[in-house]
This record gives C-alpha cells, structure tokens and sequence, in this order.
C-alpha cells in the first residue's frame, strides 16, 4: 500500500516486465522522465545508468573487500546461490576468521521498496524473480496468461526470501520422523528442531516461552500487528467445526492460527538482510552478485568438484575451491546446474552432449504446493476488509515509515493459516490442506485506481479474471486459499538444451493423481461450511459465482464444476522440492545422501530446499534456512571447524 506516484512506478516496471516475461524479450527496463525526477529528488547526486536500473540508489551494497575488483582465484568454499539457505551457510561458516567464502549469486541485491511487506506481489514480475513457466500441460492453467503455470523464484541476494509472503512454517513432527525413518539419519523431528530454534527470536505474544521455540537467534518471527475483523471470524469459524486457535507450529496438534512472519518493526526479513548484511564486512566473505554460475568444475577421473566457471559482465572466468563447491541455487536452478555439469540421468544428458560424470536422477522427482484462488465471498459490511484504494494513502505510507505497524506491513494481506485433516487415512496428525485466510482478496487490488498486482503476480489472464470477478472488483471481499499439502501427482524437469542461460523444462504434472483432485474439492466444501458459521454470517458472507465459460455446461457448485474452475485457476504457492532428492544410497531416486554430499561425487553438496525427499506441511522459507544451519555444522565436522 503506497503512495500513488510511487505506486505507479512499481506498476510501470512490473508491465513492462510483464510483457517482457511474456514475450521472452530480454530488453532492460526502460528510464522515464517521471522516475529520474523521483530519484533526484531523493539523491541530489544521482545520476541515471543506461542499464535501466530503476532503484540502484536504493540498492544494498555488497562491495568486496580491501579494494578488489573481482574476486580471488581460490577459496575455501564456493557456495553458489545467495538464498535462504545460502545466506545463512556462508554466516556460519565464516565465523571461522581462517576460513575463505565466496557467495556467488545471479541476482542483484535487494532494495528499499522489497522491505515492504504488502508489495509482495509487485516483485514476483519483476527482475527479482526468475520467470520460470511449467511447459504446456493439457487442462491445468488455462485461465493464467498464455496457458502456462507461472512459476516466479527469487533472483536476489536473499533469494526467494526477497519476494515470498514472509510466512513461517516449520511442518510436521512426522514429517520429519519419516524422513529420517527412510534412511536420511540426523534429520528426525527432535534433531531439526534445534536449528529451527536456533536462527528464531520468536516474539509471539503468548508463545514466544514455549519449549519448541527460539528466542536468541536472528530470524525475528512475529504477528503483523494491524488485523481485519476477518481473522477473528475466521479462528472463530475454525473452532466452531472443530479446530482451536493454537500456534500451529506447535507439535502438538493440528488448528488455526495468526499468521507468523519473519517480519520486524514491520519490514521484510530477508536472509540476506539476517545473515549476510550484518557480516558483509568480514574479510573472508566474498560476495560476489549479478554473476552467474555456469558448470561446476569436476575433475572426470577422480570425480571431485574443484570449482566453477561463472560468467560476470558478459566475461567467463573461473574459481577455484580448496575444500568444497556447495551448490544453493534452490529447487530449480539447482537441479538444473548440476546437469549442466555432467550429473544426471545419463541418456539425458548425453541427448544433448554433455559428458557424463555421474548417473543420478537429478530433477526427477518434483513436488509443488498448489491452490485455488477463486473462492472469493461477497461481504455486506463496509470497512471490514483490506483494500488497496482505500489503505495505499500517502499517509500509511509516511505511519509505516515511521512505526511499521499498519497496513502496509501486511504479508500480502495474509492474515491467518489453517491446517486440516480432510481425506480420512489413518495419520490424522499429518493434514491434507492448509487454509490461508486473507483479510480481503483478489479482487482488492482493483478498481480504476488499483493496480492490480495481486492478479498479475500469478499471471491471471485479464479477460478470464474480469468476467469471473469484474461484478465485485474493489468491493468488500474475503478470500481462503486452500492449499494442497500432499500432492501425489509428481512432476519433473529436464535441460532444454546446454546453454546455461536457457531454462530447463519444467513439468509440473498437476492433478495428474485423481485423488489430489478430491482432495482440494473436499477442502472446497470445507471453506464453504467455514463460511456458513455465524461469525462469518454476521459480515453476510456470500460465496460468488465465478463465471467461466469453459464451465458454463456445468451444475453450479457441482463437483464437476470445481474440478473445471481449479484446473482454469490452478496457480503455484512456490514450494518445490525434491529435485535434488535426499536419500540414501538404496534409495535409486537420491541425488544426495544424508550429509548432502552428492552421492558419487567428492566434495560437492547441495544445500537448499531442493533436497527435501518428500511433501511437507510448510511454506519453504524456514525449512530451507533451517537446512543452510545444520549444512553449515556437518561441513564443519567434515573439515574439523
């Protein structure tokens, strides 16, 4: 929620690279007269660069230290990606003076407009994200731009963290048990506890002293201090039909919950912003943006990793590692450099002539957390909802600045999760769906003055989202997006060609499963007897009828109608995993073992969110920091740290 005229230069840039993203067009965003104007009045002294840097002033600073220029010819460890994970491996790893890293990250360093929570969705169609598409899939997608599932990943130092919703969710104490039941040893529930509590400084109001909980860490996780009445009801509803208002990532049981964010005085916390900006000045941190990482080096005879070649200002060069290569680059760039570096299935690799160095299954296995956003409720109370023409004031914005508690500290409206049992299967204890409840919707985004981020951040079509919403856009509203937990449709990913600069092909195989289509349609139902309680009755709460003409044949709220409008509306919560699957050495489909070591290569590992074997009940965020902090202690062990 900001000022118009800002506003409008967010919008413009996203347009732009909206249209660039659709049109596969690499020209650089554009300067105009109004920009310059706003950032001379904010530098005096600035001057405007030809490449079409919109926020350099406003930009983080990562320079390298003592003076240089680029970065020395070895170091003890290479990590490649400045994400969740990355950001806090090379904090931990260079709390050892005698210890060299170098952080290579492709993206640019976050600004000051991506510390705004409730600007969440302006930055995923920007150059903060990679604009990756799942290839083409028969029935799935087909209301969003071109027919294709867009999948927006971090393209920063902080990495996806730069520009998520900012929810914290650990999963399930099973979860994890079974994982390590599977053979992955040190990683049960009561081991990744403590590096879960370890990077937490919990400030929930009544939660914050609970044993499972961390209070001297780094990662400030907290409520978002201004609240619709939505929520109320919401937890209210939830406990009419069974489910308390808990803190739900207690490993205790299931419930509602205030959303927990790593928000502080109302702004992003970024991993980069936790883990790289308070130790950029140590002189054995190297970090090294706008640099892309092209193949690690790996010696074909002995099968070790000794480097990797990065391209940096259209120059190829290479670096060296005394130690190890730690490949962070998340759940799709990862999988995807490391067969461009000769690890993957074999005949794969081969069809496009990259040597083999190892046959492993990498990007074989893909899981992904998927929602319908449309169930949108009419409500006949004003001033109950947010919306973004009535709260993007200029004075929100100048409160916001000042104290960080109002409005535009909201995580993209998010205001309270749910978790549920729905399909009957024996482990009640483990739930099927999460329900994420805003304190307005979609549709709060529109109007003649709205700018319509929200819709376009998931690349809805705009004709298919104005005959379904264009009755109510800007009107009071609710939403609940449920998500599906365990999906049993797997999907997978493969190289388009080697050219490290094309992306792979994604294949998300969405509802290929019949029982993840179940699933969601019950959680439908579900959301609609929520609706039905009192709590929400005395807002007048009244399920809108999206009208979509490949549905029009259908019985309204049949069973066959929701399968058609969730395979039209079937948008990405950004949790992929798996395609560095975890596992041991029994295990055909692990690209990694338990340590993360690359199995069958010598000192390589991964250490992101892509090497989670199997679903869980989380927003990826604080797994895969969770992960970069035990990494950073098996590393230690391995190296006598």
């Amino acid at each position: 929620m900001l000022p118009r005229l800002i506003q409008a230069i967010l919008i413009f840039s996203v347009i732009i690279n909206q249209n660039r993203i659709i049109c596969q067009n690499d020209v650089s965003l554009m300067q105009i007269p109004i920009i310059n104007l706003l950032m001379q009045s904010a530098a005096p002294n600035y001057t405007p660069k030809n490449s079409g840097d919109l926020f350099d002033i406003l930009r983080d600073k990562y320079p390298l230290p003592n003076g240089l220029k680029s970065p020395l010819s070895e170091y003890d460890y290479i990590i490649v990606g400045a994400g969740s994970a990355g950001c806090v491996l090379a904090a931990r790893l260079t709390e050892d003076p005698n210890v060299s890293v170098l952080v290579i990250e492709a993206g640019r360093p976050e600004n000051y407009f991506t510390d705004v929570p409730s600007l969440a969705p302006f930055f995923q169609l920007t150059e903060y994200a990679w604009p990756y598409f799942m290839e083409p899939q028969p029935g799935i997608c087909l209301g969003l731009i071109n027919k294709k599932c867009y999948w927006p990943r971090g393209r920063a130092v902080g990495g996806t963290s730069v520009i998520n919703y900012m929810i914290y969710t650990r999963g399930r104490p099973e979860e994890w048990d079974s994982m390590a039941s599977a053979g992955n040893y040190g990683w049960s529930y009561e081991e990744v506890l403590k590096y879960f509590m370890k990077t937490e400084d919990a400030r929930l109001k009544g939660y914050e002293n609970a044993p499972y909980r961390g209070k001297t860490g780094e990662m400030n996780i907290e409520f978002p201090n201004l609240r619709s009445p939505l929520i109320e009801a919401f937890l209210e509803a939830g406990r009419i039909l069974g489910s308390p208002t808990i803190d739900y990532n207690s490993p205790e049981q299931l419930g509602f919950g205030y959303v927990q964010t790593n928000i502080k005085a109302g702004r992003r916390q970024s991993a980069a912003k936790l883990f790289l900006r308070p130790n950029k000045k140590r002189k054995n941190l190297h970090i090294l943006h706008s640099t892309t990482v092209t193949k690690v080096l790996i010696d074909e005879l002995t099968r070790t990793a000794y480097g990797v070649e990065y391209v940096r200002h259209r120059l190829k060069n290479k670096v060296t590692a005394r130690r190890e290569v730690i490949v962070s680059a998340g759940p799709i760039a990862s999988p995807h450099l490391l067969m461009l570096s000769g690890i993957g299935p074999e005949e794969h690799l081969r069809s496009h002539g990259i040597p083999v160095i190892k046959n492993l299954l990498v990007g074989q296995t893909l899981y992904d957390h998927i929602s319908y956003p449309g169930l949108v409720f009419t409500l006949n109370t004003t001033n109950v909802a947010f919306n973004e023409n009535k709260d993007g004031s200029i004075a929100n914005f100048l409160e916001w600045m000042q104290f960080g508690d109002n409005i535009v500290a909201s995580p993209g409206g998010v205001e309270g999760l749910g978790y549920i049992k729905i399909i009957a299967d024996g482990q009640d204890r483990i739930p099927d769906i999460e329900l994420i409840s805003l304190g307005g919707s979609i549709v709060a985004d529109g109007g003649p003055k709205g700018s319509k981020a929200a819709r376009r951040g998931m690349m809805i079509s705009p004709e298919i989202f104005d005959k379904a919403f264009g009755a109510i856009d800007n009107t009071e509203t609710w939403n609940v997006f449920p998500m599906l937990l365990h999906p049993k449709s797997v999907g997978y990913l493969e190289l388009k060609d080697k050219n490290p600069f094309s992306h792979p092909r994604i294949y998300g195989n969405y509802l290929a499963h019949p029982q993840d289509i179940v699933t969601i349609i019950a959680s439908i139902r579900y959301i609609q007897a929520l609706a039905s309680t009192l709590p929400f009755q005395r807002f007048g709460a009244r399920l809108h009828r999206a009208e979509f003409s490949a549905c029009r044949e259908m019985a309204y709220d049949s069973d066959e109608y929701w399968e058609c409008a969730l395979r039209i509306l079937t948008i990405t919560l950004h949790h992929q995993i798996a395609t560095c699957r975890m596992g041991p050495d029994f295990d055909p489909l692990a690209v990694v073992d338990p340590e993360l070591r690359v199995h069958g290569v010598n000192r390589l590992r991964v250490v992101d969110s892509s090497v989670i074997p199997r679903t869980i009940s989380a927003h990826t965020h604080a797994p895969a920091v969770m992960i970069g902090e035990k990494a950073a202690d098996m590393i230690k062990v391995t190296w006598g740290g």
